[in-house]
């Protein structure tokens, strides 16, 4: 797992012929748009973008987080 990009290391991905890149739902679309672009400046050909399973779950927020937002300046 690495955190950005810049984890990458070259010598994890020199005789590597395909990398699987996945990412959290929360994961910003820049941060993955970041690790295909060090893959490919690594070496890396074409992402190819698979799809995924749809999901249409929601989290209630914690009782103890939630804020009445008319109370909010």
């Amino acid at each position: 797992m690495i955190d950005d990009a810049k984890d990458i290391q070259e010598e994890w991905v020199k005789e590597v012929k395909c990398v699987g890149v996945t990412a959290g739902a929360s994961a910003p679309d820049i941060l993955v748009q970041n690790v295909v672009a060090r893959l490919q400046q690594l070496g890396g050909g074409e992402a190819i973008t698979l799809e995924g399973r749809e999901e249409n779950i929601v989290f209630e927020v914690p009782k103890e987080l939630r804020v009445d937002i008319r109370e909010v300046d």
